[in-house]
């Protein structure tokens, strides 16, 4: 159970529950009903689970569709981004555009327009998490539509390249600001047995705007003029403007309204939305009580240019680790790639435009797949397991794209270019596309949740602009080095990933901190620990009547450890 507290109030789970004297096997309720034990379950907070157990929120009531749809435009925000990230390599293999940008498809000047846009959000970042703490998370989404609107119309009216490489950054600038207010207001309302699922489906927006900028791509290029490329630059906008016009209808997030001493609005949230109004609610007395332990209306967030805390405490420390490795590892485990795979798919021996971006379709399709799969178990699968296992089947793959692209190579050097057997072209392809899959269900879900859960409230916001700027920074590395590098050594450059993605999953096994079933304020225990690893994996027993209802809690790390045989 949490170590916040000790008092009688927190460990009473409910007033209707309590414990009988005479036999382990039942349980006398209030009202004098035995109930025969089922089994024991394990978990991670066992006051949590109860709590959880007796609220049993509607997921069909007005307030929680009313909790979707918030969501939903949070998700809009990361729709965004990903429209960017399918948007210029579509744009880029257009002979319409190439007239007009004669910049061909690899070398420093396509790197200069693509990794532009990942410099403007590097700026934009310490800006955001000032706009997002000072003012609240439905200002910064807002904020950061506005700005992507004017980047849009830069863009969108450009005839010559230093006017379209501004407004690349100034679309980077408006992103930058949206992905740090909308992460952070996706995990901070949602219900803790949601939270997965609510950050992971935030992130999974990637291909809510990737699918649709592939698919508007395919379809303009046959216009065959200017307005092929300006279409799909103008419709960048559409999303913001939703979000814009959407969010003064949202509530604001109870942890910000907690951390800016709005305590009775953020009870109000709790109450309406994870109670079912009632305020008496065990799941709702347990997160207010712990939002006033952990929440600090003193914190860094009122600080605009304080970071220290996030690398100068123990407790800091461990959790700026966790954002470290999900921004680094989420963005360089080969997953760059994808930024230019219409320049891959040619190498491959997809050589007509229509042809790539009818692949490029495909490829962020059955990505997005394997991304929503995940999101569905993302409260049920264990962190840790997941980003090991995930990373190193990655590794597998990308060994056996590199390997075939080997072959073609080979073959080309002896054939004349463009000649080889398709038959490797088209393995070469399906891993590639493999990749990509094991990727999105390992990645795209825990990149929106792992940061969020690691951050207490009153540093998530400067957490998630630091993970914003690295992000970005990597983003540059990738979107700048890889069309280089794909120019000068070709598939050699794929093997760099298959070896760092073996050491990213090293690095996952010996310093994740799983986070999965505990409240965002509960984990200040396994943070506060000299192990934050092994305090993680230890769990808590609770066992079950017939009817699922928790009748006993055991405390914590009394039925297991860190070194129990389903903890990797």
């Amino acid at each position: 159970m949490s170590s916040h507290s000790s008092s009688d109030e927190k460990h009473a789970i409910s007033h209707s529950v309590e414990k009988a004297p005479a036999s382990p096997e039942v349980t006398l309720t209030s009202a004098g009903k035995a109930k025969k034990a089922k089994k024991e379950k394990v978990v991670h907070n066992a006051e949590l689970y109860a709590a959880i157990q007796e609220a049993n929120i509607n997921p069909y009531s007005k307030e929680s569709i009313k909790l979707y749809l918030s969501v939903f435009i949070a998700f809009c925000c990361a729709c965004a981004n990903g429209y960017d990230g399918s948007l210029m390599t579509s744009i880029i293999a257009m002979e319409s555009y190439q007239a007009v940008f004669p910049v061909g498809d690899t070398g420093p000047l396509v790197s200069a327009i693509f990794s532009l846009y990942t410099v403007g959000a590097m700026v934009g970042a310490p800006f955001a998490a000032i706009l997002s703490d000072r003012y609240g998370r439905r200002v910064g989404m807002f904020c950061g539509g506005v700005v992507i609107n004017i980047g849009m119309i830069i863009i969108s009216t450009a005839m010559t390249t230093p006017q379209f490489i501004v407004g690349r950054f100034v679309l980077g600038l408006g992103i930058a600001v949206m992905t740090v207010a909308a992460p952070a207001y996706a995990i901070e309302i949602a219900p803790p047995h949601w939270r997965g699922r609510f950050a992971g489906f935030y992130n999974c927006g990637w291909f809510g705007g990737a699918i649709p900028a592939a698919i508007v791509t395919f379809g303009t290029n046959y216009m065959g003029n200017n307005w092929s490329w300006r279409v799909p630059l103008i419709l960048q906008s559409a999303a913001c403007v939703l979000v814009m016009g959407a969010v003064w209808f949202l509530d604001e997030s109870p942890r910000f309204l907690m951390a800016n001493g709005r305590e009775e609005e953020a009870i109000a949230f709790l109450v309406k939305y994870h109670g079912n109004k009632d305020p008496n609610s065990a799941l709702v007395r347990l997160e207010v009580e712990e939002m006033r332990e952990g929440i600090k209306l003193d914190g860094i967030d009122k600080v605009w240019w304080d970071y220290r805390p996030l690398f100068l405490t123990h407790n800091g420390r461990w959790r700026m680790a966790q954002v470290l490795m999900i921004s680094i590892f989420g963005q360089f485990s080969g997953n760059g790639l994808g930024y230019f795979n219409t320049t891959i798919f040619r190498k491959l021996g997809v050589t007509q435009v229509p042809q790539q971006l009818g692949y490029n379709i495909l490829n962020q399709g059955i990505s997005a797949i394997g991304a929503l799969t995940a999101v569905t178990l993302t409260d049920k699968m264990p962190r840790r397991k997941v980003l090991i296992i995930g990373t190193t089947l990655c590794s597998f793959a990308l060994a056996a794209n590199s390997g075939l692209s080997a072959v073609i190579a080979n073959q080309e050097a002896e054939r004349g270019e463009g000649n080889f057997d398709l038959s490797y072209g088209k393995g070469a392809l399906a891993s590639y596309f493999l990749f990509n899959v094991i990727f999105s269900f390992t990645y795209t879900p825990l990149q929106g949740v792992i940061p969020t859960e690691a951050l207490e409230t009153t540093m998530r916001a400067k957490g998630l602009a630091a993970s914003g700027f690295i992000v970005n920074a990597v983003s540059f590395i990738n979107q700048f080095a890889t069309p280089i590098a794909l120019g000068n050594i070709g598939y050699k450059y794929i093997f760099v990933f298959v070896g760092w993605d073996l050491f990213e999953a090293l690095m996952w096994y010996l310093f994740c901190v799983e986070s999965q079933g505990r409240t965002l304020e509960q984990l200040n225990w396994v943070y506060d620990q000299p192990n934050p690893v092994k305090a993680s994996l230890k769990v808590d027993k609770v066992v079950l009547a017939d009817d699922g209802t928790v009748i006993e809690t055991a405390a914590r790390g009394v039925s297991g450890n860190a070194d129990r045989a389903d903890a990797i």
